[in-house]
């Protein structure tokens, strides 16, 4: 438990100040500060701590769509590729594409190997869009379980393309 106590400061008197004024003759004086409340107690376990800390996280989580992977765009050798190339992913889980090496870069999925239904467009950056610096993100969160199959429409000559399943 926390206690508070008095303390005695002391504060410069400023009765008879002026403009020639010293230090020598200013008058100090001692005063004692008391507080309003004279003892102060916060009583909490470890658990229900814990407990907040939990039930905040989980709502942070359910809010901003839990994040599953990053996933680099270029490899620190300059490699045209994604890293990694291929992974899983659950249902609703966010996929954030992160531009590194090797830009410009974009994320298109081939409409023919991604699920039925799943409309392409809606998933994809347009092709005429591109990442062009270091650090620059792309968020696609798929909800389809299925395979989806993407690549980087200026490098997917080059090899540049990827593969996620959805579970």
């Amino acid at each position: 438990m926390a206690t508070v106590t008095s303390a005695a400061v002391t504060i410069p008197s400023f009765t008879g100040l002026k403009a020639g004024a010293t230090p020598s003759n200013l008058a100090m004086q001692r005063v004692a500060v008391t507080p309003a409340a004279p003892k102060l107690a916060v009583k909490a376990s470890l658990k229900d701590f814990g407990v907040a800390v939990a039930a905040t996280a989980a709502s942070a989580m359910l809010a901003s769509n839990a994040l599953a992977i990053e996933i680099t765009l270029g490899g620190d050798d300059g490699s045209l590729a994604f890293i990694p190339q291929n992974f899983e992913v659950a249902a609703g889980e966010k996929i954030v594409f992160t531009n590194n090496a090797g830009f410009p870069h974009n994320i298109v999925f081939d409409e023919d190997e991604i699920p039925a239904g799943v409309d392409a467009s809606k998933i994809s950056m347009a092709e005429e869009d591109l990442l062009n610096a270091k650090g620059e993100t792309y968020a696609v969160t798929l909800t389809e379980k299925g395979t989806y199959s993407f690549y980087c429409a200026p490098h997917q000559g080059a090899g540049m393309v990827g593969k996620v399943t959805v579970k």
